[in-house]
This record gives structure tokens, C-alpha cells and sequence, in this order.
């Protein structure tokens, strides 16, 4: 028997319901700062759980139009 080539493996992505100010830095490539004034003006949204401050994933995938 030959085996079919041309079928894909399925691949599950698991995205993050929110990312913490440091890791919406590394994966967006905005500063600090920049988030920050991002977040005052309500162009990003936050979410406060205890002392974190959390980004929404889709919030950053709105953001850089991904």
C-alpha cells in the first residue's frame, strides 16, 4: 500500500488567554513605555488580577492586526 504524502498532519495552536506587560513586549517588539501609553490612552486593553496588570491576547492581536 502506499501511503498518502500530500495529508498534513493537523496542528493545535494554543494561544494565551493574556500575556504579562514583559512577555506583550518581547512578542510585539513596542517598548515598555510605549504599551504603557498604549494601555493609559484605551488603545490596549488590561485586565488586574491582584497586582498584575495583563494583556488580553486578543487585545494584541487586534492591536498589530494579526
Amino acid at each position: 500500500m502506499k501511503q498518502n504524502d500530500a495529508r498534513q498532519p493537523s496542528t493545535i495552536v494554543i494561544e494565551p488567554l493574556t500575556v504579562r506587560i514583559s512577555t506583550a513586549v518581547q512578542l510585539t517588539g513596542i517598548s515598555r513605555s510605549r504599551l504603557y501609553e498604549l494601555i493609559q490612552s484605551g488603545e490596549l486593553e488590561t485586565v488586574k488580577v491582584g497586582r498584575s496588570t495583563l494583556i488580553p491576547y486578543k487585545s494584541l492581536k487586534a492591536l498589530t492586526g494579526t
